[in-house]
């Protein structure tokens, strides 16, 4: 699924499905409609009673039809889960369908800065600076901002106003909470959880549960 790296959104898109379709897909939806795309519909296992952009319910993955439309039409995993969005990436979708980029308008991304993969959130307000480099399926939540050089793993989630001073390395899978603070040249190991308000000062192992200022382990 790796393609050339850009800092650009993707072009005006019609006709996109979402996969997945609560409350993370809401801020997926402004995101693109702001970005003056058009929704298709949307895919869940079974039609939800909360429908607020009043999207067509297409079905779920297991009717020939619905995977026909996949093939037909661009798509976006509007997904916030780390685990289900990468098995979704992972076992389901046929990598030569295209995944978008959803990237809201007014965020910021430096022209030296990469988005590495697709399948990539970013949300309203986010700051990417110089030489960062952002995986597939990553989400870059509501007002985060992740400095120089940082390098951000397949599949992490930046929860809003997440800070991520410069150097910092994610490993995948990893959450990180909102309000939280990274350290200049901090490594963050694959399938973490970061507390929200969290200070992190030092590097962090794989599968570790961290919170608190500074941030200290609760679980390994």
């Amino acid at each position: 699924m790796n393609r050339t790296p850009t800092n650009k959104a993707d072009t005006s898109e019609s006709n996109i499905i979402l996969i997945g379709y609560s409350g993370h897909a809401y801020v997926v939806c402004d995101i693109l409609l702001s970005a003056n795309h058009t929704i298709f519909g949307y895919g869940e296992k079974s039609e939800k009673s909360n429908n607020p952009y009043l999207l067509k319910y297409i079905g779920d993955d297991s009717q020939p039809q619905v995977l026909l439309d996949y093939q037909s039409n661009p798509f976006f995993i509007a997904i916030g889960e780390n685990s289900i969005r990468k098995k979704v990436f992972d076992n389901f979708i046929p990598k030569e369908l295209k995944i978008i980029n959803a990237i809201h308008q007014t965020a910021y991304i430096a022209n030296t800065a990469s988005l590495n993969g697709v399948g990539i959130m970013i949300g309203a307000g986010v700051i990417i600076n110089p030489l960062a480099s952002i995986g597939n399926g990553v989400i870059c939540n509501t007002g985060s901002i992740i400095e120089h050089e940082c390098i951000i793993g397949d599949f992490v989630h930046l929860a809003p106003g997440s800070v991520l001073c410069g150097n910092v390395s994610v490993g995948e899978n990893t959450f990180i909470g909102a309000n939280s603070v990274v350290k200049q040249g901090v490594n963050i190991g694959k399938n973490c959880l970061i507390g929200a308000g969290s200070v992190v000062i030092k590097d962090v192992p794989d599968f570790s549960i961290i919170a608190g200022n500074p941030a200290k382990s609760i679980k390994k």
